[in-house]
Formats: C-alpha cells, sequence, structure tokens
C-alpha cells in the first residue's frame, strides 16, 4: 500500500474531508478570484470608455462573467 492511500484511507476513517472536494473547492475559489478581479477591470472600463460599439462589448462580455460568477458559487455551495 501506497503513502498516498494509506493516508487516504486514514482521513476516511477518521471522517475527514476528502482531499478531492478539497482540491475542486480551491480550483473553484481561484476562478471565482480571477471572475471578479475581470470584473472589476471590466467596469473601470465601462466608466471611461465612451465608444458606443466597444462599451456595447463590454457590458455584454460583464453580463456574461456575472452569469459564471452565480454560478460558481453555486457549485462552490454544493461542495
Amino acid at each position: 500500500m501506497g503513502i498516498n492511500k494509506f493516508i487516504m484511507q486514514v482521513k476516511e476513517t477518521l471522517g475527514l474531508e476528502d482531499p478531492k472536494k478539497a482540491t475542486k473547492k480551491k480550483s473553484v475559489k481561484k476562478l471565482l478570484k480571477k471572475l471578479t478581479t475581470k470584473k472589476e477591470h471590466i467596469n473601470k472600463l465601462l466608466e471611461t470608455k465612451s465608444d458606443k460599439k466597444v462599451s456595447k462589448d463590454l457590458k455584454e462580455e460583464l453580463k456574461i462573467i456575472i452569469c459564471q460568477i452565480k454560478n460558481g458559487n453555486k457549485i462552490l455551495n454544493k461542495l
């Protein structure tokens, strides 16, 4: 029996957190953090840009990012 397998079995018997779930939570949190920084950046660009075409594209991208943030929060709550 390998060391990693032994550690996983001990964690399961002691009722500790599943390592796969922990890594998924970390990766989802990192993605959410990146999305929120992107959202803030787009909001700043929207305040400064006056071109209608550019602002329309930025607003569309912002809607997509907001939707992805909501989905990420739902996934995070399930884990």
